[in-house]
């Protein structure tokens, strides 16, 4: 175990990827182990990336990739000015409600946050908001997508811990709509503060925004009412997003949509290949660590240092916010779940409280520098400094912070939608 530790610990330093450390750390201890024949190292990889429920994975991001190209994320964000526009800083909260409705439909929050640049901070700036407000707001609210289902982070911890992933999205809505409220109040005292310009509000435009975004506003109406209904699995349900998604962009755009579907295609794969190689990479980490009991014995010792639920919980989001200084969201994920997770069942931590838990942690990551990856996302496409954007995330990752605090002390946040739904569902 300490080999393995001490060779990914030093791939890491040096710069090396994290699905290559982890798994080349892994295959060099099963080379030099007698007792281990090497093929295991592909059936191991191939066999944890075959699995059905993982396919949900690329066709969400497909989907969502499918939904910027046809425009609708666009008519989202006008919808949503529409509706709360006339708050004070409403076209900032009209930037945190759409993300909470692209959310619903992409899961991936780098995308949601690239897109957000384009779209909302060009027009945050002519209304008088300020390059780091605008830039900070887009960036953190970008992580909203990681609570809001469909999310990808669910999709990888449900897989890796064998927990249902429909009730998981469930889960994550609550605390997904805490971290929009909280923004949204963010919005609005830092707008009043600065005096920025609010509007009025429209019942015709709202109307006419609505009927424009009814479309766009029907994919998580498909993802989430199927699930809901069981009509679905996660993997169905992404099935049918990417097919709601082309129908609309054939209808809409016909030849010109069909044109940029090899582009939009091409994007979703290369996303696609570097999260499988991560999650193929854990199956070899998985089946070396089953292998030699290494979950038992950090149980064992875990549970030796006598720490209570909540100690535990605290300690190991210490160690995740620490981490997401340096590494991206899913690495975490598939970094510390195979470990920890043995320890969580053994101080009977709810798994579904414990994967919420992650998440939010997971979604604070992506405005911690050094390596945010929202702050680069935002910065590089709406061209504001990266330390603008990191001075406008503060406020909103202390909102966040707090809504992640509240999720610890009060389980019920997570655990109470889908102890409703998935019961009603699948009794």
């Amino acid at each position: 175990m300490h080999f393995v530790g001490i060779l990914v610990l030093v791939l890491l330093v040096l710069s090396v990827p994290i699905g290559i450390a982890l798994s080349a750390a892994s295959a060099a201890y099963i080379l030099i182990d007698p007792l281990l024949e090497p093929v295991v190292i592909f059936k191991a990889f191939f066999s944890f990336i075959g699995r059905y429920s993982l396919m949900a994975i690329p066709l969400f991001i497909y989907a969502g990739f499918l939904m910027e190209r046809t425009g609708l994320v666009g008519q989202l964000f006008r919808f949503a000015d529409a509706l709360v526009g006339w708050l004070p800083g409403g076209f900032g909260v009209a930037t945190v409600l759409a993300c909470v409705l692209f959310g619903a439909i992409s899961g991936s929050s780098v995308a949601m946050a690239a897109a957000m640049s384009v779209i909302a901070i060009p027009e945050m700036t002519k209304r008088g908001y300020p390059a780091w407000f605008a830039g900070g707001l887009v960036a953190t609210a970008g992580g909203i997508a990681m609570l809001i289902p469909p999310s990808i982070i669910l999709i990888l911890y449900g897989i890796v811990t064998e927990t249902s992933i429909v009730a998981l999205f469930f889960a994550g809505v609550v605390p997904g709509l805490l971290l929009a409220l909280g923004n949204a109040l963010s919005v609005i005292v830092i707008a009043s503060i600065l005096k920025l310009p609010r509007g009025s509000f429209s019942g015709r435009r709202l109307r006419v925004e609505f009927g424009r975004s009814a479309p766009a506003l029907g994919m998580p109406v498909v993802i989430l009412g199927g699930l809901y209904g069981g009509l679905f699995t996660p993997t169905e349900a992404a099935a049918a997003a990417c097919g709601y998604a082309l129908l609309y962009g054939l209808i809409m755009e016909r030849g010109k949509f069909i044109l940029g579907l090899v582009p939009t295609a091409c994007r979703a794969l290369n996303l696609t290949a570097v999260v499988l190689f991560l999650v193929g990479s854990v199956g070899v980490f998985q089946f070396l660590a089953a292998n030699l009991y290494w979950p038992q014995k950090i149980t064992e010792t875990v549970i030796g240092w006598g720490l209570t639920q909540t100690g535990f919980i605290f300690a190991f989001m210490g160690v995740l916010l620490l981490l997401g200084m340096f590494v991206d969201g899913i690495a975490m994920v598939l970094l510390t779940v195979p470990v920890v997770f043995p320890v969580a069942v053994a101080l009977k931590i709810d798994p579904i409280h414990l994967g919420i838990m992650l998440t939010l942690a997971v979604e604070m990551s992506v405005v911690t520098p050094p390596v945010g990856l929202n702050l680069f996302a935002v910065s590089g496409t709406a061209k504001i400094p990266i330390t603008q954007v990191i001075r406008g995330s503060v406020p909103f990752f202390l909102s966040d912070f707090l809504v992640l605090i509240l999720v610890i002390f009060f389980p019920i946040l997570a655990t109470w939608l889908p102890s409703v739904l998935v019961t009603s569902v699948f009794k």
